[in-house]
């Protein structure tokens, strides 16, 4: 890298040795990962009976009483990309007839829960949405539920949207990841403790909405709310180039640093100090009527984790001691069977002590249960086996860009695929001492992807580093848990909120 690169690299804050290693990926490229199955149910995706749900609901508010549980929320970026289609709309001519999703947005309007907002804001301005839709004016109704001078819409995060009417209110997500807190996330000091990762432009709406409606929660709840935040770390960006692979430079020649995806989160994730962390999405909510099944599933895999958590400790307890035939055939048998682990057979015929060994490096790691829906066609990474360095098998949630299709073997395992993840997580991140783990160790940084973007006309190559429930937890312990599809309910556009599912 010459002295000049370096400087400006420097001069924006960042690490040339960190720039040095992105712009080599760009180069490189990142290897596909190699997969030897699709996780299916019996082979990699665990499917709960009955018996076992109504166990695992029973034991978990016990033991959740006694540890403190946070729930991650990724709730940064503007909800822009929700109204593409409206965007496209006001920088046409206003003709309805030539969007069939504007026809069905414009003719459906009194089943938003924003409805009422945006109709009084048009009203403030000596209008109303009738009167809109009476003069045929319905480019009006958009602009004024995406501009900064109505609503602002286009440019506020999804969790302060209003999603779901009810009878008294018009609930946002971050609401209603707060009334989802009170049915399982309720840890010890009978506290209620949710994490925001919000954008900087947007924490201090974020805060004025959460005081708003904590007040009410409590009161009704009789619990303790512990809500914080944090910000994407900027010294997570990753460095832009051209198409030629050099970094790209601004017209006043800094160089361009971009946000490097929901991976960047993981330093986010690392610190958190909890004995359990929920991971979900900031759109997946639900209105109180179907709520029921998210809460049975969410105390089902948490309780599911912390009785293998349990086992886990005892036999990483046991190797401490000694290692020994007993210690080592107990901690196989935990690995086995409680974490669906295979031994590669080199490993399984070694000495006592290497075995032991290569156990305790196995089953001394952060641990996550995640919950994996039916593949209906919506995009998502699905759950693989994959061969790792050492010749064993584990479980990760693979992208389809990580994934060789011109491998006639990989893609018969792709198209066999099963399931998908609906960032359906519950983890622990402690070691059996009570120690917080380090979970960029854990991470693999072989796992990132490149996307080609543009700015101000010119293309340009992005680096996302590893997912974060990808390649940023590589190294975790996993177990997948069948769960239902009406648990997973995103809202990408805003006419998904017309869904049943999203309606009071």
């Amino acid at each position: 890298m010459d002295k000049g690169l370096k400087s400006k690299i420097l001069a924006q804050g960042m690490n040339p040795d960190t720039v040095d290693q992105q712009i080599g990926n760009f180069k490189n490229g990142f290897p596909f990962l190699k997969i030897t199955a699709p996780a299916t149910p019996g082979d990699g995706i665990i499917v709960l009976t009955e018996k076992e749900l109504a166990h695992f609901t029973k034991t978990y508010p016990e033991k959740a009483s006694k540890i403190d549980v946070v729930k991650f929320v990724p709730a940064s970026g503007a909800a822009s990309r929700m109204f593409k289609d409206l965007f496209s709309f006001l920088e046409g001519d206003g003709d309805i007839s030539k969007s069939g999703f504007v026809q069905k947005f414009i003719s459906n309007l009194t089943k938003f829960a924003f409805n009422a907002d945006l109709d009084e804001s048009l009203k403030s301005k000596g209008t109303s949405i009738q009167a809109c839709l009476d003069s045929g004016d319905a480019k009006k109704i958009v602009n004024e539920l995406l501009s900064e001078d109505g609503l602002g819409y286009g440019s506020l995060p999804k969790g302060l949207l209003r999603f779901h009417a009810y009878s008294s209110e018009n609930r946002t997500p971050a609401k209603e990841h707060l009334v989802e807190g009170v049915q399982y996330g309720i840890g010890k000091g009978n506290t209620v403790k949710i994490h925001f990762t919000v954008s900087p432009e947007h924490e201090e709406k974020f805060k004025a909405e959460i005081n708003k409606v904590l007040p009410d929660l409590k009161s009704t709840s009789g619990l303790e709310f512990e809500v914080t935040y944090s910000t994407q770390k900027k010294a997570t960006d990753t460095i832009a180039v051209t198409m030629e692979n050099d970094p790209f430079e601004e017209e006043d020649e800094s160089l361009l640093f971009r946000p490097a995806g929901h991976g960047a989160l993981l330093e986010n994730l690392n610190d958190i100090k909890a004995d359990l962390i929920f991971i979900k999405n900031i759109d997946n909510v639900v209105p109180d009527r179907l709520k029921e099944p998210t809460k049975k599933y969410k105390m089902a895999i948490a309780g599911l984790l912390l009785e293998v958590q349990e086992k886990v400790f005892e036999a990483l307890k046991g190797l401490d001691s000694a290692i020994d035939k007993d210690s080592v055939a107990f901690a196989a048998e935990v690995y086995s069977n409680s974490l669906g682990g295979k031994i590669p057979a080199t490993v399984a015929t070694a000495p006592v002590q290497e075995l032991g060994g290569f156990l305790k490096a196995k089953l001394n790691r952060p641990i996550r249960v995640c919950g994996m829906v039916r593949n209906t066609g919506e995009p998502g990474g699905g759950p693989f086996w994959i061969e790792e360095k050492d010749g064993s098998l584990s479980l990760q949630i693979l992208e389809t860009a990580q994934i060789d299709l011109s491998d006639p073997n990989s893609k018969t395992h792709f198209s066999a695929s099963t399931h998908f993840n609906p960032v359906d997580l519950v983890c622990g991140t402690k070691d059996y001492r009570g120690n917080s783990f380090d979970l960029l160790k854990f991470r693999d940084m072989q796992t990132g992807f490149i996307t080609e973007k543009s700015k101000n006309g010119r293309d340009l190559k992005a680096l996302e580093l590893p997912g974060l429930w990808n390649g940023a937890m590589a190294g975790w312990n996993t177990l997948f848990v069948e769960v239902p599809l009406i648990t997973f309910n995103p809202v990408k556009t805003v006419n998904d909120l017309l869904r049943d599912e999203h309606q009071g």
